[in-house]
């Protein structure tokens, strides 16, 4: 197998030189900055001695039949980015990350997929750029769908190597590159409370709050009243979760929730819904209040339960640009991609995603938020466009796709018919990233067969959201 060199960073001018797949394997993590469980991975490799390149990840789609239109897409969108941005890649590592259902029977979860790697295999070949390996990655072990030789590449698979032990871990230490744990780890934060309980004081806190909020944020007389007392209630949560003492991620993530009541969350969800508002909010980027409203917006993406599942993109949204503005892209593209699985049309989602995929400079947003004139949507389009970028957002099918950059109307308000008190639990279940618009979050009682109907709201010539 070619040596592979990948530039770790900070440390200018080093580089690492990966020998196999086992050294391939082991430095997967580090190249996404978290472990991609339930993913295909798809690197471009450039030059003589295979220069890591774009990378781009999908959940892997969990219906055989879409296995050849989605390799197609990927393919073709992994290419044509890297030629937009490094030129054309001469070859591609592709990963396949699944763990098996019962943790034992990862040599079936290997084979079952072999299908899936032969067409992105076929799709990359088709294309003119050949894969240069292809690995699956689990249960903690790893096989190559491309090396037949079984001295090498056992039909059991082999080990990982042990967290910590290998070069890659050693450079990416001194490198200052952090692991951030799993991906579903990562989306845990912010997907939808699903302990019964919580989730359905929390739906009612949202119907209560509702009737009266949304009127006076869609009159022009009274919505810069409800603007100025979201972002008011919002600067008072950010100094109470500010006061907090620091603790583990988990931790922190539980105290936050109980420093929140149900009706200030209510509030706020329905207060971000504005556009002007949540560019407003977005001004918290950076500084010694970041940190805390990255705190709030998480924890108001939590609380978006049952059928208030699509209010969060605007929190997630926020919380995405945080992460992206404070340096933090692995938490950015996963935070803007959960925003875009709950509202694929939210266009602020779209455009911070696809600049945050293309490399663009996060300063230039930044600069107009401090108050330059120009709203956020309008700045990140532009900077977008000048680029000849594409987003790698999820489409229809579960493949990549480009978003539009199409600027929303000023003004978008998402309202929610609540069903009657004894019909509204809501569990809050997340949604898989199948690479379909996943179902409306949470549930109604058994027997029932209710479910809720929601009905946007917002100016008569609103055309997408923003």
């Amino acid at each position: 197998m070619n040596k592979h060199h990948e530039s770790t960073g900070p440390a200018e001018g080093q580089q690492i030189t990966l020998r196999g797949p086992a050294e391939l394997a082991d430095a997967l993590p580090y190249l996404m900055g978290f472990h991609p469980d339930d993913s295909v991975v798809m690197v471009a490799l450039h030059g003589g001695r295979g220069r890591f390149g774009g990378r781009l990840r999908l959940g892997i789609p969990q219906a055989p039949g879409e296995w050849g239109p989605v390799a197609e897409q990927l393919a073709a969108s992994l290419i044509s980015g890297s030629e937009r941005r490094e030129g054309r890649p001469d070859a591609i590592v592709i990963f396949l990350c699944q763990d098996s259902p019962d943790g034992a029977s990862a040599r079936l979860t290997m084979e079952r997929l072999r299908p899936f790697a032969q067409s992105l295999r076929t799709a990359c070949g088709a294309l003119d750029v050949p894969v240069l390996e292809a690995l699956c990655i689990s249960d903690g072990r790893y096989w190559s769908y491309c090396c037949p030789d079984s001295r090498c590449c056992p039909a059991q698979g082999n080990p990982l190597a042990l967290p910590g032990t290998t070069v890659m871990a050693a450079a990416a230490a001194y490198a200052g590159i952090q692991v951030r744990g799993t991906l579903r780890d990562m989306e845990a934060r912010l997907a939808p409370w699903q302990a019964p309980d919580a989730a359905f004081a929390q739906l009612q806190a949202l119907g209560r709050a509702e009737p009266s909020l949304v009127p006076r944020i869609l009159d022009e007389r009274t919505k810069t009243e409800v603007a100025g007392e979201t972002l008011e209630l919002a600067r008072t949560l950010m100094g109470r979760l500010g006061r907090a003492r620091s603790a583990p991620e988990a931790v922190s993530d539980f105290e936050d929730d109980q420093s929140i009541g149900d009706d200030e969350a209510a509030a706020l969800i329905l207060g971000l819904q504005d556009r002007e508002t949540r560019d407003k909010a977005a001004a918290w980027m950076e500084g010694p209040g970041a940190q805390s409203a990255l705190r709030l917006w998480r924890a108001l993406a939590r609380r978006c339960v049952g059928p208030y599942g699509e209010h969060a993109a605007a929190p997630l949204t926020l919380a995405g640009w945080v992460s992206w503005s404070t340096g933090d892209e692995p938490g950015a593209r996963v935070a803007l991609t959960m925003a875009l699985r709950a509202d694929p049309e939210y266009t602020f989602a779209q455009l911070l995603h696809r600049a945050c995929n293309e490399g663009l400079d996060p300063e230039t947003l930044r600069r107009c938020l401090r108050g330059e004139g120009e709203t956020a949507d309008a700045r990140v389009e532009a900077d977008a466009d000048a680029a000849g970028t594409g987003a790698g957002t999820a489409g229809a099918a579960g493949t990549a796709a480009e978003a539009t950059a199409a600027r929303g109307p000023a003004l978008h308000v998402r309202r929610v018919r609540p069903l009657p008190n004894r019909e509204r639990r809501g569990t809050g279940r997340r949604a898989t990233d199948t690479g379909r618009r996943p179902p409306t979050p949470g549930t109604t009682r058994p027997g029932t067969g209710a479910t809720a109907r929601r009905t946007r709201y917002g100016r008569r010539d609103t055309g997408s959201h923003s």
